[in-house]
């Protein structure tokens, strides 16, 4: 026996609508919401050319359990592309798409093997040996209860070994828990490689054998930043090696700029057009949180002194010539001097607004959204907005509330 290669993918969340997003020119906004389906034609692109054994995904194919026709669509052909090759895919569904939503259904190819709402296993026959893989689906949204139990431990231990687990890790507050796991139940199973999905971020949560979140191909907010994409495997019985593969179409990011010694406006729109153009040549095409740093008394007082909308209009307006498209969505402010620290109180707030939840938020806001006239104005008060809530509030606190005033 010696090695097999395979990729490692997971919440792909096609068809995401991106709500909250803002202000975006008519071609910016198609770009952001159809870039779930070019980071998913980039990872079929990347599989076509690098002809792995089989291609695992693990859960969230799709960002809603009706599965948008669109979505569905480009997967299917995606999936027929691997289909001429000969490559196989082994997938299972996660909260997101439940077997227990109601859409319209495409026809998948022979390659594809679809996991049901009971743990089994299945066999590959690959170059490098014979190939056990273990998994599920979701059959209802909330899975609560652990699942790993119902996976057999390894007794043939001349094949791989592979559980795919769309779960969190108990204690990881990080995304809503659903088929919690603890590490150890996990490695009594003695797998080769457990693909794990559900969480946005990669992750190593083991090392031999590798127990591995790849994280999602495309970033939908701010709070998932950064490069995304997929993971290449290639896995022998002595040795694991990952190689990471960005996918991305529109990366999130914050970019951090300097204004040490600005004193004048133009100076300012310079240095940020300057870094958000260098974001660009290197990320592509982005949508980012600017955050001034470095900022002394002078300098803080030019932006300070500017209605936040209306700087953040003019920087947006300056970008418009840059090659790629990079599209502020957030201002920021790291003073340099002690005086502008956060005074204790100031903290204590802002820690306790960042923990309410969205129910929570609806509570302390339930007047302003039932009242006759405002909430006609109002959004929805969505995840989105809620992060855009927090944002907003704990920097009005930072403004109003520093050390000494």
């Amino acid at each position: 026996m010696e090695s097999i290669r395979f990729i490692h993918t997971a919440d792909l969340h096609l068809g995401s609508p991106f709500i909250g997003m803002k202000g975006l020119r008519k071609e910016h906004w198609k770009k952001l919401k159809d870039s779930t389906l070019e980071a998913f034609d980039r990872l079929i692109y990347y599989a076509l050319d690098a002809k792995p054994d089989f291609v695992l995904i693990v859960g969230d194919i799709y960002d809603g359990e009706d599965r948008n026709i669109r979505a569905q669509a480009r997967f299917q052909q995606g999936m027929q592309q691997l289909a001429e090759q000969q490559i196989p895919v082994v997938l299972s569904y996660g909260n997101h798409d439940h077997l227990s939503g109601k859409w319209t259904r495409f026809e998948l190819p022979k390659n594809v093997y679809v996991f049901d709402q009971s743990v089994s296993q299945l066999e590959l026959e690959t170059a490098g040996g014979r190939v056990v893989i273990t998994g599920f689906s979701y059959g209802k949204r909330h899975v609560t209860e652990s699942m790993v139990d119902q996976y057999p431990a390894k007794r043939d231990f001349e094949s791989f070994q592979i559980g795919m687990l769309h779960g969190s890790m108990e204690g990881d507050a990080t995304h809503a828990v659903y088929a919690p796991f603890k590490k150890k139940q996990l490695l009594s199973k003695h797998y080769d490689y457990w693909a794990l999905g559900h969480i946005h971020k990669r992750q190593e949560l083991h090392r031999d054998p590798f127990i591995v979140y790849p994280g999602n191909i495309q970033g939908r907010h701010r709070k998932e930043s950064g490069a995304k994409g997929f993971y290449e495997v290639t896995l022998s019985k002595s040795e694991t090696a990952l190689k990471f593969i960005p996918t991305a179409a529109v990366q999130f990011d914050q970019v951090a700029v300097s204004g040490k010694g600005i004193l004048h406006m133009n100076e300012l729109i310079d240095a940020c057009r300057k870094e958000l153009s260098l974001h660009g040549e290197a990320a592509g095409a982005a949508i980012v949180d600017v955050i001034f740093t470095e900022l002394d008394e002078e300098s803080y007082q030019l932006i300070a002194e500017i209605p936040e909308s209306e700087l953040l209009e003019t920087l947006q307006e300056s970008l418009e010539l840059l090659d790629s498209f990079v599209w502020i969505q957030g201002i920021h402010y790291n003073r340099q001097h002690s005086e502008a620290e956060l005074s204790p109180l100031g903290a204590a707030l802002i820690q306790t607004i960042e923990e309410w939840n969205t129910d929570e938020w609806k509570t302390v806001l339930k007047d302003l959204y039932r009242h006759p006239k405002s909430s006609r104005f109002l959004e929805a008060l969505d995840n989105q907005a809620v992060m855009n809530l927090q944002q907003a509030a704990a920097k009005k606190i930072q403004h109003s509330m520093q050390a000494g005033e």
